[in-house]
């Protein structure tokens, strides 16, 4: 009986999660907070040899080092002088990667938390996806904060923590988008 109750609580925050990206309860991936979350999103190709991870400037540094991608099969985009990924450099970057056969995996935060920059996820998601790649969105920052749906960022995977829309320390979520699963990125 305990156990169903457990169960039963952790399917209702599940279906919560999933409610506040717009995404279904079944692509909700719980974690230990927004850095594991992070690292879980970055980490699910890093031991394939045709992909390549191009990350914005303005990461959290959980995204900047989280991931396994060795410093030869990663790329690092930088942002207009307002702290706006450049959305040109990384259409540049990722047009220059195709002929060599790289299928990219972009990460772009929603909303920077130093500055309050909000990223262009959406239009960034369509250069990522006409180039047969995958984008996460660290949305931890944006949660609670504006409007987030996953199939409007045109995201693969977003990811959240707890603590930053008044839940508990020690507790994320990766939520991928539907038809996504991460061991088939």
């Amino acid at each position: 009986e305990e156990g169903r109750a457990a169960r039963a609580a952790v399917e209702a925050a599940r279906a919560k999660v999933a409610a506040l990206v717009g995404a279904r309860p079944e692509d909700v991936i719980f974690t230990s907070g927004g850095t594991e979350a992070n690292a879980q999103a970055l980490t699910a190709q890093a031991g394939e040899d045709s992909w390549h991870c191009y990350l914005s400037a303005i990461e959290h540094p959980s995204v900047l080092s989280g991931g396994r991608f060795h410093p030869e099969t990663t790329t690092i985009i930088p942002v207009t002088p307002d702290g706006i990924v450049d959305l040109g450099m990384l259409a540049a970057k990722l047009e220059k990667h195709k002929p060599g056969g790289w299928r990219p995996l972009v990460s772009l935060m929603a909303a920077n938390n130093e500055t309050g920059a909000i990223q262009p996820v959406a239009e960034a998601a369509a250069i990522v996806h006409q180039a047969g790649g995958v984008l996460h969105s660290d949305t931890v920052q944006a949660a609670g904060r504006i409007p987030l749906d996953i199939a409007a960022l045109g995201a693969d995977m977003v990811t959240l923590s707890a603590h930053k829309i008044g839940g508990p320390k020690g507790i994320g979520a990766l939520v991928l988008a539907e038809g996504v699963g991460v061991e088939a990125l």
